[in-house]
């Protein structure tokens, strides 16, 4: 028996990475698992790797930024399982550039998923689970750069920071309900993506972290399942910060070589 049998999950951005690390992470501990990912088969791939027999875990494609479908993804996994225990808001846009250089429609597009969609993932999920009556589990994904400038992704850093506020901002409303709100905040991680961007990536950050390697998505996984499972249920309102010690320090390694 796991610890999140019998609970429904709904996790956003998770075809691959951090998202579909804490995916596979909580189906391991027994939880039905909607998976939602804007790329339908990358989608369909990650939760036929998480259950093969597709019954467990279902694939979700679409939109986490737009209001309706995220209703719908909603109603999804209530009609499919039977209920919604928790809400992990993981799918997150990424835009690199200097503030000077900041256009309307890039800075709109990151509002809208970062922020936009994960108030409303977690409105939907409320007011399910507070109709329930059973309680639940709100996870935000934040970063690193939601508490210490970083060059280059100042508009990223304010709405990751915002997403803090937001977890934090909601204990008032929703603690009341046996719902708790947290995030997760991490540092510099080995992905597809960073990998991809930079081949060197985990060995420079490694370099400036002070616990000597780079996070991996299982690091991230592990803090979220910390957040959603039962021995978590006296905390709300909190940040979880997984970077091996770099905002104590903030030490930038040298892109140029």
């Amino acid at each position: 028996m796991g610890k999140l049998e019998g609970k429904v999950a709904i996790v956003t951005g998770a075809g691959c990475g951090i998202g579909l690390e804490i995916a596979r992470s909580i189906a391991k501990q027994g939880a039905r698992l909607l998976l939602n990912d804007r790329d339908d088969a990358l989608a369909r791939e990650a939760a036929l790797s998480i259950d093969p027999s597709g019954e467990l875990c279902v694939a979700c494609a679409g939109d986490a930024s737009d209001p309706v479908f995220i209703e719908e993804m909603v109603k999804l996994a209530v009609q499919r399982f039977g209920g919604l225990h928790v809400a992990v808001a993981n799918a997150g846009l990424t835009i690199f550039n200097r503030f000077l250089e900041v256009e309307v429609a890039e800075l709109r597009k990151m509002l809208d998923l970062n922020l936009q969609g994960s108030v409303f993932l977690a409105k939907f999920a409320a007011l399910e689970m507070v109709k329930q009556g059973e309680g639940g589990r709100l996870v935000f994904i934040s970063s690193v750069t939601g508490h210490q400038a970083h060059e280059g992704i100042v508009c990223y850093g304010m709405t990751k920071a915002a997403l803090r506020m937001l977890a934090k901002g909601l204990v008032a409303e929703l603690a009341p309900h046996g719902i708790t709100s947290n995030a997760v905040s991490p540092g510099a991680t080995v992905t597809e993506r960073t990998a991809a961007g930079d081949p060197m990536f985990a060995e420079k950050w490694a370099k400036t972290t002070p616990t000597g390697r780079a996070a991996f998505p299982s690091d991230i996984a592990n803090a979220v399942l910390f957040l959603i499972s039962p021995e978590s249920s006296q905390i709300t309102g909190q940040t979880i910060v997984v970077d091996g010690g770099w905002t104590s320090t903030s030490e930038v390694p040298d892109f140029e070589h």
